[in-house]
């Protein structure tokens, strides 16, 4: 993956080594023909003038198509099977997908109270989702009853799965919701906490993707083609994770990011001053940090304040509370690394929400967040102008964004 532009796709060259290689014609008022040496696929298409199309524009056309049509796709020859299971082919399909809004889902799961296990759901993103909408997704390890989705990249998502709420030794899979498949990553010897976040990125270094584990006891980093938690150093200033705010750690620019505080207060508020973003190289593994907005710094009452990532872009938000009224406010780093480049995104005053974090900005600017709301008291999903993808009686509800791929888990690993 290290080489993706510079590698010619590997399934093309071997085609055209091959003398009478396969050539879809599609033939006016009759059908596409694929020819070989052994045997012709037909497919009825409406009348066209005779074309010929070589593989590379058959290979553009169907890196255009959504997961599930191009499942369908592989039935329609070998030929075609071959082109879509290709390795190359499927990063083709990645890249695209990856700046196509109609190609991000949202993967969101839930325990009710009347349920004793998590169950999982897909849905597309649109401001005026319903529930109706979201599609049930068996999940792997369906025997064990606790299943969280933790954090993404690639189109891949990192599970943690259990048989008790307060088991400590989560195992951890690697899921793919599209194409189904997962695989069983390497166990880590430190116990999770209440407040463990992870993050999951791609090195373009080591050409490798990696997890980051940062917990209370230890922080880890995992390489999958190493395949072992490897324990880091934590920051060298002393600095305490504060992460009552943030989902999982914010991957911008190859390296993760969160909020750090000068003083260990666990699940309390902080003063605003004593908060800082904190980001660590993936590649180097240093840690670095990087200037809050200062209407962040400036902020008095009490504060609680997380990051994520929108639209590609290194976000923080924060909600204020000043006599009984919450204010929440997110801003975006929109050129990274320059402290004057945070500009401010959304703003909302709701005293009936609270543990407001960000997961989604749509087209128009409208924000998809999940908070707790009052007086239920319940987790919920909601834009600002009502709610996303409702389920009553939620007793925990979580949710990613994540994008269509064809990437299998196991190519990540070898």
């Amino acid at each position: 993956m290290r080489n993706r532009r510079k590698a010619a796709p590997k399934f093309i060259r071997q085609q055209k080594k091959m003398k009478a290689g396969p050539v879809l014609q599609i033939c006016k008022g009759k059908s596409i023909l694929e020819t070989s040496n052994s045997h012709t696929d037909q497919m009825d298409v409406d009348q066209e003038p005779a074309v010929y199309l070589e593989e590379e524009i058959i290979m553009n056309i169907l890196s255009r198509l959504p997961v599930r049509t191009l499942h369908q796709c592989k039935c329609v020859s070998k030929f075609w099977n071959a082109l879509i299971s290709d390795p190359y082919f499927k990063m083709k399909h990645f890249k695209r997908a990856k700046n196509d809004r109609n190609s991000q889902k949202f993967l969101i799961t839930l325990l009710c109270e009347n349920e004793s296990r998590f169950s999982s759901y897909c849905c597309p993103l649109s401001s005026s989702q319903m529930a109706e909408d979201a599609q049930k997704l068996v999940r792997p390890l369906s025997s064990k009853p606790l299943f969280r989705v933790v954090c993404a990249c690639d189109g891949l998502v990192v599970v943690t799965v259990s048989d008790i709420m307060t088991d400590r030794h989560p195992m951890h899979l690697l899921w793919n919701p599209s194409i189904r498949e997962s695989i069983v990553l390497p166990a880590s010897e430190f116990e999770a906490g209440e407040f463990t976040r992870y993050g999951f990125g791609y090195d373009s270094t080591s050409g490798d993707h990696k997890i980051l584990r940062i917990c209370d006891e230890s922080n880890e980093i995992l390489a999958l083609k190493v395949g072992s938690w490897r324990k880091i150093n934590k920051h060298p200033h002393g600095v305490y994770n504060a992460m009552t705010r943030t989902h999982s750690l914010a991957f911008v620019r190859e390296a993760f990011h969160w909020i750090g505080n000068s003083r260990e207060c666990g699940s309390r508020h902080s003063s605003s001053r004593e908060y800082s973003l904190v980001s660590f190289c993936i590649s180097k593994e240093m840690y670095g940090e990087i200037s809050l907005p200062e209407e962040i710094l400036s902020l008095v009452g009490i504060v609680f304040v997380g990051v994520s990532v929108l639209d590609g872009m290194l976000c923080v938000h924060a909600m204020n509370c000043l006599r009984g009224f919450k204010t929440h406010k997110l801003w975006a780093l929109k050129d990274h690394g320059v402290k004057e480049s945070w500009s401010g995104l959304f703003t909302m005053e709701d005293p009936s929400i609270y543990r407001f974090i960000p997961k989604y900005r749509f087209a128009d600017g409208e924000l998809l967040f999940s908070c707790v709301h009052l007086p239920s008291d319940e987790p919920v999903f909601r834009t600002s102008s009502g709610p996303f993808v409702s389920w009553p009686d939620a007793g925990y509800i979580g949710g990613v964004v994540y994008t269509e791929s064809l990437i299998s888990p196991r190519s990540l690993i070898y």
